[in-house]
């Protein structure tokens, strides 16, 4: 079944150039049946030191529809000095292996992004990729591949093309109201032609977690990173954070 699920999920991909933004967090594999959740993100982060300082947040509403696949729908606005753009964004997630039957856990995302201003000149993104986490003793270890691809707007001249990106996360269990590690995202080009090494994009640095519990299967849970890009292209000195309400 879930092998079934599997390709008609890929079977639905549609195969530009991506970039990520500073919000952007590291996804899960795992999926709780029932649970509902208001997930509020922000990010900050600048090209060059003289540069404008990139804005993001998002607002969204998700919901575990199916022991193996929780489903969210986002309103996101970007800001860039004057320039702002207001998007949608329908993110579905895959969990593919039963929780706690193999030494990891594997997941699938798929995730649609739309303009919800100026359509006509913005084009749709298209996201997949597999999710993949384990754990050894108490260090929970994530790492995730990404392809992106835009379709829309200026496509007549094939300027659009599927991108290959990843995210890491390094996470240390210590206690669950605060939890530490370290986070990673990046950006290598068109998937089977990658950028130049001084093209490409990458960011890491340090992060912090936690989850509070309300009671009545209510919690709060958030995470949170200060990464510095490593060459040129990257984005540099990004906040990220990310916080839930779940109930």
């Amino acid at each position: 079944m879930k092998q079934a699920r599997l390709a008609l999920v890929l079977g639905a991909w549609v195969s530009g150039q991506a970039v990520a933004g500073p919000a952007d967090y590291v996804y899960m594999p795992t999926v709780e049946y029932g649970e509902r959740e208001i997930d509020f993100k922000y990010g900050t982060a600048e090209q060059r030191p003289d540069d404008e300082r990139k804005q993001v947040s998002m607002l969204g509403f998700g919901y575990g529809a199916t022991e193996y696949w929780f489903s969210e729908i986002y309103l996101k606005r970007e800001r860039e000095g004057s320039e702002h753009l207001t998007l949608g964004e329908w993110e579905n997630k895959f969990q593919l292996t039963e929780t706690g039957k193999y030494p990891f856990e594997l997941g699938l995302i798929t995730e649609i992004e739309f303009p919800l201003s100026d359509r006509r000149d913005n084009p749709y993104e298209f996201k997949l990729g597999p999710l993949l986490q384990t754990d050894v003793g108490r260090v929970q270890l994530n790492g995730n591949l990404l392809f992106e691809r835009k379709v829309g707007p200026n496509d007549d001249d094939e300027s659009y093309k599927t991108e290959m990106g990843y995210q890491w996360q390094v996470k240390y269990r210590w206690q669950p109201a605060f939890e530490f590690g370290a986070q990673g995202f990046g950006e290598m080009g068109e998937w089977n032609h990658w950028a130049s090494s001084n093209a490409q994009s990458h960011r890491l640095g340090p992060a912090a977690f936690g989850k509070i519990n309300l009671g009545n299967k209510q919690a709060v849970k958030w995470n949170a990173a200060w990464l510095f890009g490593t060459t040129s292209a990257s984005l540099n000195n990004n906040f990220r954070m990310q916080a839930e309400y779940e109930f």
